[in-house]
């Protein structure tokens, strides 16, 4: 009877095949390595890497100092705020935020440029009473009127809250 023949595939090895890619490696990406050494210099050359590297070495410390800054109530206080104002920020379009910004360096410009002239009655009301001019003062009571609404309703809560606190003080 016949034999089986045996055949033994040793197993590959893997640091061989590594150390092939990274001969290889120079001459395939040879842009790459000779840009990546262009960075590396750049980085050095602006002493990056060295705030970099000192960064990294007190890491622990800076984190330590910016989660104490931030358990401050000024801090979080400050961090509410800015949740709350992008919230603000966010429901206005882009096109009335950018006349409203755009509106404050023309004025200056105009109050600037005519500083020379003399400021009369007649002429400010004539300009307070044109179609611009209305129009803005109009946002502007709009804008004061919904103000004076919402510190009316935070008065109320806050006297709700404060007479609460005292009928459970008593009790």
């Amino acid at each position: 009877m016949a034999q089986p023949i045996r055949f033994d595939v040793p197993p590959p090895d893997s640091r061989a095949v590594l150390r092939e890619r990274v001969e290889r490696a120079p001459q395939q990406h040879a842009d790459a390595v000779l840009a990546a050494y262009d960075l590396l210099q750049a980085l050095h050359d602006r002493g990056i890497l060295d705030v970099t590297r000192s960064a990294l070495a007190a890491s622990d410390e800076l984190l330590e100092q910016a989660v104490d800054a931030v358990k401050t109530p000024a801090a979080m206080r400050a961090l509410r705020n800015l949740v709350f104002w992008q919230g603000i920020l966010g429901s206005i379009e882009p096109k009335w935020f950018k006349g409203l910004v755009q509106a404050v360096p023309d004025g200056l410009e105009i109050a600037t440029a005519e500083r020379d002239h003399p400021v009369r009655p007649w002429t400010l009301l004539r300009r307070a009473l044109s179609k611009d001019s209305l129009r803005g003062l109009a946002a502007a009571v709009d804008f004061l009127e919904s103000f004076g609404r919402h510190l009316h309703m935070l008065e109320r809560e806050n006297a709700k809250g404060a007479s609460l606190a005292s009928r459970a003080g008593e009790v």
